[in-house]
C-alpha cells in the first residue's frame, strides 16, 4: 500500500490540512476563552466578583488597607442612627460590630422595607471608605432581618413586631 510519498503533493495537503483542522480549533477556543476571562479579570463589569467582604470592626482597625477598593462590609444596624433627607435624597446611619462603629452614607431615595430602624437587623453595604477612611460611600443596601425564631423570642419579650402581628398565626 502506498503511503503517500509517492503522491503528487497536491494529493498529500488535504490529508496533512484535515489533521490540523482539530488543532487550530481547539486552539482558537482556548484563546477565546482566556481572552474572556482577561476580561473579566481586568474589566470592570466583573468587580462584583472581586469585592472584599469584611465585619464593621475589621475594616475600622486599618481602614488605609481599604483604600479606593470596593468592598462589602457588616454589621449591626446603631438603633436611632437613621435619618433621611429628600433633597438630594440621602440615607445615613451607623452600623457596628465589637465596639466599631462606621457612619454611612447612601445617597438614593429608595431602601430594602425592612431597613427600620429599632429592630436590631444586621446590614450589608456595599461601596467603598470615604477619602478620610472615617465612613462609608455605599451603593447598596442589604438588610438581614432576624429568623422567624428570633422574631417570636422578641415578641414573648414584648418587642413590637415591624410587619404587624404576622407571628402569632404560626
Amino acid at each position: 500500500m502506498d503511503s503517500g510519498e509517492n503522491q503528487p503533493r497536491e494529493a498529500r495537503e488535504p490529508e496533512a490540512r484535515s489533521s490540523r483542522g482539530p488543532i487550530l480549533r481547539v486552539a482558537l477556543v482556548l484563546t477565546l476563552l482566556g481572552g474572556a476571562v482577561a476580561f473579566l479579570l481586568l474589566g470592570g463589569s466583573a468587580s462584583d466578583a472581586f469585592v472584599y467582604s469584611k465585619l464593621v470592626d475589621q475594616v475600622m482597625e486599618d481602614p488605609a488597607a481599604f483604600k479606593d477598593r470596593e468592598l462589602r462590609v457588616e454589621g449591626q444596624l446603631k438603633a436611632g442612627s437613621i435619618q433621611f433627607r429628600e433633597d438630594p435624597c440621602e440615607w445615613r446611619f451607623v452600623i457596628e460590630k465589637a465596639g466599631k462603629e462606621m457612619p454611612v452614607r447612601f445617597p438614593q431615595c429608595v431602601v430594602p422595607d425592612t431597613f427600620r430602624d429599632g429592630m436590631g437587623i444586621s446590614v450589608t453595604v456595599q461601596g467603598k471608605l470615604t477619602a478620610d477612611g472615617a465612613g462609608f460611600l455605599a451603593n447598596q443596601v442589604v438588610p438581614r432581618c432576624p429568623s422567624k425564631y428570633e422574631m417570636q423570642e422578641r415578641k414573648k419579650n414584648g418587642e413590637v413586631m415591624p410587619h404587624g402581628d404576622a407571628l402569632s398565626s404560626k
